[in-house]
C-alpha cells in the first residue's frame, strides 16, 4: 500500500447489552434499523444468544444475510434449494435472499447457539436477483499470517490475500487474532463504511487510539476519495470483526424480513407471500 493511505480514525465506541427476549433468546443491537445513510451498504446487525424454538421459518427479499457463529452450532434449511446444513463456531453463511427465500436457522438440539448476524443492502438492479447461500468455513478460509497476527479473510481481501465469497455489492469481512502488543493494519478503499466488533479481548483502534474491549462496537471514520487504513494493536489476546462496505446510496424502505426501494414492492412483497406466489 502507498504512504499516502488515509488512517482511519474511530468515530463512534458503543458497548452491545443483550437484552432477554424470552427464557431461550437474548439479543442485542450491534447496528440499529433506521440509520439508513449511516450505516450504508449495511441495514442492521444483531448479536444473538439462542435456544431451539427462538425462531421459526421465515421469509426474506431484497437483502442479504450474513451469519457469523461465536460458539454453539446451528443448523440451517431453506426451501428455496430444499438443503440445510450445519454451521459450527467461526463459520459465516452468506444467504443472498434476492427474489425471496423462506429460511430458518436453528440450533441443534439442547445447544445454545452465540451468533452475529448482518443484513446486506442489495442495489435496486439486484434486488430480485435469483437466491444463493454461500456456507463458508472458517477452516477452509485464506489466512493473512503476520508476526503476532492471523488474519482470516471470509470477503474482499486483507494486503493482497482474497476471501472467496461472491459478493453484489463490494464487503470486506476479516476477523482477526493479534496477540498481545502486537499492531496490524487493514487496508480498505477510503470509500467504505465499516466498524469493528470485538469478540475478544481489549486494544486500541485507529489512528486516535479508540480503546475498546469484548462487546464493544467502533465504527470507522472517513477514508476520503482513496485509499486507506485501520490501525489496531491487541492489548490482551484479541479477536475482532472487520465489516466494511461500498455504499449502495439508494432509498430503502424496509418492513420486517422484506427491504426494498419503494412502499408499492414492499406491498408486492407481501402480498405475494399471502398469496403463496412469494417464491419464484
Amino acid at each position: 500500500m502507498e504512504q499516502s493511505a488515509v488512517k482511519r480514525d474511530i468515530s463512534e465506541v458503543r458497548k452491545v447489552v443483550l437484552n432477554q427476549v424470552s427464557a431461550i433468546h437474548s439479543a442485542g443491537p450491534v447496528l440499529e434499523p433506521g440509520n439508513w445513510a449511516k450505516h450504508d451498504p449495511f441495514l442492521l446487525m444483531m448479536e444473538d444468544k439462542f435456544q431451539k424454538g427462538s425462531f421459526d421459518i421465515h421469509p426474506h427479499r431484497g437483502m442479504e444475510t450474513v451469519t457469523y457463529v461465536i460458539s454453539g452450532q446451528i443448523e440451517h434449511y431453506d426451501t428455496h434449494s430444499g438443503e440445510g446444513g450445519v454451521l459450527g463456531p467461526g463459520d459465516v453463511q452468506w444467504m443472498t435472499a434476492g427474489s425471496g427465500v423462506e429460511h430458518n436457522e436453528v440450533p441443534s438440539e439442547g445447544m445454545t447457539a452465540h451468533s452475529l448476524q448482518l443484513w446486506v443492502n442489495l442495489p435496486k438492479v439486484h434486488k430480485m436477483t435469483t437466491p444463493r447461500y454461500q456456507n463458508l468455513k472458517s477452516g477452509d478460509m485464506p489466512v493473512r499470517q503476520e508476526a503476532g497476527a492471523a488474519i482470516k479473510v471470509f470477503s474482499g481481501s486483507s494486503k493482497g490475500v482474497a476471501g472467496p465469497t461472491r459478493n453484489y455489492v463490494p464487503v470486506t469481512m476479516v476477523e482477526m487474532t493479534i496477540e498481545p502488543g502486537y499492531t496490524v493494519t487493514q487496508d480498505l478503499p477510503g470509500s467504505y463504511n465499516g466498524f469493528i466488533y470485538v469478540l475478544e479481548g481489549d486494544g486500541t483502534f485507529g489512528n486516535n487510539k479508540a480503546a475498546a474491549s469484548k462487546g464493544h462496537v467502533l465504527w470507522l471514520g472517513e477514508g476520503g476519495s482513496g485509499e486507506s487504513e485501520v490501525e489496531i494493536t491487541a492489548g490482551e489476546k484479541l479477536r475482532v470483526l472487520l465489516y466494511a462496505g461500498e455504499p449502495v446510496r439508494e432509498p430503502v424502505v424496509a418492513r420486517g424480513p422484506f427491504v426494498m426501494n419503494t412502499e408499492r414492492e414492499i406491498t408486492v412483497a407481501f402480498s405475494e407471500y399471502r398469496q403463496g406466489t412469494f417464491l419464484k
